[in-house]
């Protein structure tokens, strides 16, 4: 997030506007905690994890009689917001909100920022690919310990809410034997056979085993009771291990991915935001626009960067669950069993221009 607050605001500055800085979430700016944000004080935030900002996980809905009123003082021209899901569901609210509360009739843009990569418009969130490289790195750690114990299954426990995408991709990067995540319900028989197959491939010459679990995968399936399934039925033939990496997976450094996609991100959003303004500036020198392509989410869809109305990705949202009904990732999953030596059907593209269009291919153990 403070890559593109500072790519933001410097870009912005130098072509004369006056940027400020919205401090403390929704709730901060229902208090007014806005500040203009000057150039001096954005030295060093490139390279700097979390948000110098301030977020906090509240939506705007029962906050926007005083969000407009502080939009009003401030004589706002344009919004750019940063965050996950509830930045998300907010610049929703905002936009529905216009015809009561003209201070939202303004271009509006929002960059998706979060570890969970739950947010509908992108397939990319900004601290998604951070978090993946911590995950990663704590895997190759763990697999090391379990080549040190030897016959040592590791039980981990990702963070993502309702979306498997940390698990998956992780559990693909670390060479995972299963991952279990909410979006691929997970049955009692599905566990046995994964103790059945972690055992042959133990007692097979393959001394340690990697099981990866979204923290809300299923309720009764808990990472707690997957580690005690797996000590129980491995018992004289492999010792297993549970591992919650928690907040762990939210610290250290962005990636120079993150880093260089939220300045990129940046730079569009301020351009988009710049023509809207200019478009829609009136006689008396105010913005003043309500079409639904003046609120919009910038993300990266199938290599390209592009900007949705926000209002229309309602149909592409799963609220319950925080997730969207599309998530591109799922198709790499039967790698994951492919790779474990399972028996599995995966999908592979035509060519590299056509996008999930696909033939399938079946691999089972004897062809491995």
């Amino acid at each position: 997030m403070n890559a593109v607050i500072r790519s933001f605001s410097r870009l912005a500055m130098f072509e004369g506007y006056t940027v400020l800085g919205l401090y403390g979430g929704v709730e901060g700016i229902a208090e007014g905690n806005i500040k203009p944000i000057n150039w001096r004080e954005l030295h060093g935030w490139a390279g700097a994890g979390g948000s110098y900002l301030g977020t906090k996980r509240t939506l705007a809905g029962k906050y926007l009689k005083q969000i407009a009123q502080r939009f009003g003082e401030q004589k706002l021209d344009g919004l750019l917001l940063i965050g996950g899901f509830e930045a998300y569901r907010s610049l929703q609210e905002i936009a529905d909100a216009r015809d009561t509360y003209p201070e939202f009739c303004i271009p509006m843009v929002m960059i998706p920022a979060t570890i969970s990569n739950n947010v509908p418009g992108t397939e990319f969130s900004l601290g998604a690919d951070t978090a993946l490289n911590e995950i990663a790195t704590i895997c190759d750690k763990l697999k090391q310990s379990a080549l040190g114990t030897r016959k040592r299954v590791f039980i981990i426990e990702t963070m993502g809410g309702y979306c498997g995408y940390l698990a998956t991709m992780a559990g693909l990067a670390g060479g995972a034997d299963a991952a279990y995540i909410f979006e691929e319900p997970v049955t009692i028989e599905d566990l046995r056979n994964d103790v059945y197959h972690m055992a042959s491939k133990i007692m097979g010459g393959i001394p340690r085993g990697l099981i990866l679990r979204n923290e809300n995968a299923n309720p009764n399936y808990t990472t707690e009771f997957i580690n005690r399934l797996y000590c129980e039925e491995g018992k004289g033939k492999f010792t297993a291990r549970m591992n919650i990496l928690g907040h762990m997976q939210q610290g250290g450094s962005p990636s120079p991915f993150d880093r260089n996609m939220g300045t990129k991100l940046a730079s569009r959003a301020l351009e988009w935001l710049t023509v809207q303004m200019k478009t829609n500036t009136r006689d008396d020198g105010k913005v003043y626009v309500k079409s639904n392509d003046s609120a919009t989410l910038l993300g990266m869809r199938k290599r390209h960067i592009n900007f949705s109305s926000i209002q229309d990705l309602k149909e592409e949202t799963d609220y319950e669950h925080r997730i969207p009904l599309e998530q591109w990732w799922m198709k790499l999953r039967p790698l994951l069993r492919i790779l474990a030596k399972h028996s599995a059907t995966y999908q592979t593209s035509l060519t590299s221009k056509i996008e999930h269009i696909s033939e399938e291919a079946e691999y089972s153990d004897d062809s491995m």
